[in-house]
């Protein structure tokens, strides 16, 4: 976020604790990384939610428990 000139303090970190919140969160598994409300790799349709963690398919193929770095900045970039 520095590197765009983006404040750090303006991130928010949500907790989702039950399958109801999950459910009405749209929570397809930890981490969900979101900006302006926008999954910044949204999940297949009709992938289940829960509590459960994600796996992200990076740009090289590989899978990986977190987004690709890239992915996040074109994200903080839109």
């Amino acid at each position: 976020m520095a590197e765009l000139g983006l404040d750090p303090a303006a991130v928010t970190v949500r907790e989702v604790d039950s399958d109801e919140q999950a459910r009405a969160e749209s929570f397809v598994g930890s981490p969900t990384i979101r900006v302006d409300g926008r999954d910044i790799q949204p999940p297949p349709a009709g992938e289940p939610t829960g509590l459960s963690c994600r796996i992200y398919r990076r740009r090289d193929g590989r899978i990986s428990p977190t987004p690709d770095p890239l992915d996040v900045r074109e994200a903080l970039r839109g």
